[in-house]
């Protein structure tokens, strides 16, 4: 132990600093494992009350996993010393392009809100015909996703509405929802969207 200590103090590393160091990302590793596990097994409950796919799943976890290892990270560079001004410049700096880049695309953007007041609100559902006035647009649901609610008219046509229309247009709502992909014989539509859609 006492050459360790010496090799590291002559290589200008206190011992102190890297024991710190060692146990911090230890622990840092456990914890951001138990709550990877937590958050997938929560968004796993979820997912069918909120429609989500197995790879919106997998892309919330990925991107909460490595935004926990950056602060992980970020509190290591802190430990040994490492002026964190400007990384802290540069990391505002890239959020504010982001966010600028996102404003520019308002569309985009207020279609994700939409969908999720969508999910909380629940005006329509799987298989409710919704009729979007004053533009005769008909059709049931049969699909929802971050940008579109998807309608499939009675000639079998999809009509791809954007999200964010059903809170500027006045709709009219339907029919019966349906409670699985036996609802859909008509149009053989068997996906996991419409499978899930009462789970």
């Amino acid at each position: 132990m006492t050459q360790v200590t010496a090799w590291l103090e002559q290589h200008g590393i206190h011992a102190v600093t890297a024991v710190v160091t060692v146990v911090f990302v230890i622990l840092a590793s456990i914890i951001i494992l138990l709550l990877s596990r937590g958050l997938r097994r929560w968004l796993t409950y979820v997912r069918g009350p909120l429609h989500l796919t197995y790879e919106t799943i997998l892309i919330i976890g990925r991107v909460i996993t490595a935004v926990l290892w950056l602060i992980t990270i970020f509190i290591v560079l802190s430990i040994w010393g490492a002026n964190l001004g400007g990384v802290w410049a540069v990391l505002v700096s890239g959020i504010t392009v982001i966010g600028v880049g996102f404003l520019a695309t308002w569309a985009l953007v207020s279609n994700f809100t939409a969908y999720f007041f969508l999910v909380m609100w629940r005006p329509f559902h799987f298989g409710q015909t919704v009729e979007l006035l004053p533009e005769n647009l008909k059709g049931r649901v049969t699909d929802r996703n971050l940008l579109f609610t998807t309608l499939r008219e009675d000639n079998g046509s999809v009509i791809q509405i954007p999200n964010n229309l059903f809170f500027q247009k006045i709709f009219r709502v339907s029919g019966r929802a349906a409670v699985g992909a036996q609802d859909f014989p008509e149009y053989g539509d068997t996906s996991p969207n419409l499978q899930q859609a009462d789970a």
